[in-house]
């Protein structure tokens, strides 16, 4: 596991030291608090000022910080992360992304998220599921794994099944890298690989539904850096309209790399664009 933590990109020791303390020892101390605080009531929660205040906060102490985030239980690694920088700094992140997904997931429902990251979503939408509900949360990323897992478990859900393996067209392996220490760039090998890629395991989301032993699904969110239409084309083709989702969040920022359309071929399956956030398309299946 270290060698891979290592071919990651990621400072093992950085996150070893910090990832065994309980939940709530790293929480913010008074003047990291100030600066959230300052962060959520004006407009340094924005994107563009996000990293100087996450520079800030560490500052005052290295590391990552424990904090609440739509219900649910995080520590942030909020310097080399996105992700983990907006949840932590904007109490509105995603909301509009949040908002359209617990519309369509009712409690006791089934949502799926498709490169969980840390759990933003997944958590989130663990509260609004309950306790009689099914959240699927898929991280091939040993690092982004681990935290996921940590926060899960700070969180204190039992609705929620981890998945450590990429979905893909296939069952097997895939070949997966990071560009720099941001968890949330991890992306598939197509081509020639780099010094930094290693093998993960790989199922095809119906084989990870029938593991979960869950036969439908309200709601999907899928961001998989530009692998999206190898997961969801195969999905849509193979498997009985009873599987497929009332409600869709895709990222489509790397629409380009895509080799079959998957936005154009749910829409002709049925499915209506609903909303497009910067970084989403929401779709709703009649």
């Amino acid at each position: 596991m270290e060698h891979e933590l290592r071919k990651a990109g990621t400072n093992v020791r950085h996150d070893n030291d910090r990832s065994t303390a309980p939940f709530g020892a790293l929480a913010p101390n008074a003047a990291q608090a100030a600066i959230i605080r300052l962060a959520h009531r004006s407009g340094l929660k924005r994107g563009a000022f996000r990293p100087w205040m996450s520079r800030l906060v560490s500052l005052m102490r290295a590391g990552p910080v424990d904090a609440q985030y739509q219900g649910a239980s995080f520590r942030f690694y909020h310097l080399a992360s996105a992700t983990e920088r907006g949840a932590l700094f904007n109490p509105d992140y995603n909301l509009e992304e949040l908002s359209f997904l617990r519309a369509y997931t009712p409690d006791g429902g089934v949502f799926v998220d498709v490169g969980a990251n840390v759990g933003t979503y997944a958590l989130t939408l663990a509260c609004k599921v309950g306790s009689s509900g099914t959240v699927i949360a898929v991280e091939p990323h040993p690092v982004a794994h681990a935290r996921l897992a940590f926060n899960h478990a700070a969180s204190g859900f039992t609705q929620v099944k981890l998945v450590a393996a990429a979905a893909g067209p296939s069952d097997g392996e895939l070949l997966i890298e990071t560009d720099g220490d941001n968890l949330g760039a991890s992306h598939i090998v197509n081509g020639q690989s780099s010094s930094r890629a290693f093998r993960v395991p790989a199922l095809t989301l119906q084989q990870i539904l029938a593991d979960a032993g869950v036969g439908r699904m309200n709601a999907l969110k899928i961001d998989v850096e530009g692998f999206e239409d190898r997961v969801l084309t195969g999905f849509f083709a193979q498997t009985p309209e009873t599987l497929w989702p009332r409600a869709v969040v895709i990222e489509h920022l790397s629409r380009e790399e895509w080799q079959h359309d998957c936005i154009d071929d749910m829409i002709s399956r049925g499915y209506r664009q609903t909303g497009k956030t910067r970084s989403n398309t929401l779709l709703l299946r009649q």
